[in-house]
């Protein structure tokens, strides 16, 4: 379940950044500080998934994956 949550995560995070590249030219301030927001909670999960992945066990190894 964690890995589907990731990659839904991801994937979001993805589609953001293609969406901020296409408004960014014409984007009102609000706008802008919207995007911010998001794109602040997006690195955010990035950085979560980066972290949990580097203390998660691989398979049933007792190392963490690298």
């Amino acid at each position: 379940m964690a890995d589907i949550a990731e990659e839904i995560q991801l994937e979001m995070g993805a589609h953001l950044l293609a969406h901020a590249d296409d408004m960014l030219r014409n984007a009102t301030e609000d706008q802008l500080r919207f995007l911010a927001e998001r794109l602040t909670e997006a690195l955010r999960d990035s950085l979560r998934i980066a972290e949990s992945r580097e203390v998660r066990p691989c398979g049933n190894q007792e190392r963490p994956c690298r």
